[in-house]
């Protein structure tokens, strides 16, 4: 099989694809064209079938493609120049090639999430953390497997895992730093803030936005997860209920960046601001991984709000 991460501009490409989205569209002359988010588990690549007369066959997103196509370059990133497609054949394809999994090991870092769960002193909150990360069997599954996003940053299997370790390290990090930082609150709130996702994304392969997602988003389902589990714990304190659910209603730092309340804690400014970190720099990561060479601008990047390339070596 051809991985997507080993496409080079000129190559031809006949193989098999995961179609993650599809899109009917309209050049400026109105020619109709196909759109298309090829996916296997290296990563993904933008399609375009620009004519649609002959030797397309039907097919819709989320169905395994064999394509016929060619490699090519546009604004610094690899795209597919599509002239065949049709419906791969059952027995022609295993599904696990068409997910993207984290480049760490899954098992390592959630046994780094339990050592992080155990370092909670504050009977309450470990006893809330290891609810979820050590007890419930089925939250544990479902999160060590999960993605973190749609297709914006830690958009693969394990992807929900890694974010949710880095951050809370990067807590764990300011707690050394900054003494004011109530680590136990810090942790248990790093541990849980985005819990939420696992009810806002689909599983794999679909990994696009549930109702509850679009009407919702994870931080409300996150806040209300974390808010019924506190109720089964006899004698938490309400305050401290109050406090941790305000880190996981403003980690995302603004409201107009889907947050309900702004950070009113220094605990929940750190919890903003490693979020954020971490979200900014695995997303500055993926863009550069597709770069060409180091001397290729990417274009502007409307995540990032600026154009990027590669640091020279």
């Amino acid at each position: 099989m051809r991985w997507i991460e080993t496409m080079r501009e000129g190559d031809r490409i006949s193989d098999i694809y995961l179609c993650k989205n599809k899109v009917n569209a309209k050049t400026k002359i109105g020619k109709s064209y196909y759109s298309l988010l090829l996916q296997d588990k290296t990563g993904t690549v933008d399609g375009k079938v620009w004519d649609l007369s002959s030797g397309i066959d039907h097919f819709e997103a989320m169905q395994y493609i064999h394509i016929d196509g060619d490699v090519t370059t546009f604004q610094g990133s690899l795209q597919l120049n599509i002239r065949r497609i049709r419906l791969a054949r059952e027995g022609e394809y295993n599904p696990v090639d068409y997910l993207p999994t984290s480049p760490y090991d899954r098992r390592e870092m959630y046994q780094k999430i339990v050592k992080l769960v155990d370092s909670i002193q504050d009977e309450s909150l470990h006893a809330l953390a290891a609810s979820f990360f050590v007890e419930d069997k089925t939250f544990i599954q479902e999160f060590v497997a999960h993605s973190a996003a749609k297709s914006v940053h830690h958009s693969f299997l394990g992807g929900l895992l890694q974010h949710t370790l880095r951050v809370t390290e990067l807590c764990d990090f300011y707690c050394q730093q900054y003494p004011a930082l109530n680590r136990d609150l810090l942790i248990a709130g790093a541990l849980c803030h985005d819990i939420g996702k696992l009810r806002e994304l689909a599983s794999f392969p679909q990994n696009d936005y549930t109702d509850d997602g679009q009407l919702l988003g994870h931080i409300v389902i996150g806040y209300q997860m974390v808010m019924e589990r506190i109720a089964t714990i006899p004698g938490f304190p309400p305050r401290k209920a109050s406090e941790l659910g305000h880190l996981i209603l403003s980690h995302h730092g603004e409201l107009e960046y889907g947050s309900p309340k702004k950070p009113a804690l220094i605990e929940a400014v750190a919890l903003h601001h490693a979020d954020n970190t971490d979200a900014k720099l695995e997303t500055m990561s993926e863009l550069l991984s597709g770069a060409l060479n180091d001397t290729d601008w990417l274009g502007y990047q409307r995540l990032l709000e600026t154009n990027i390339r590669k640091t020279s070596q």
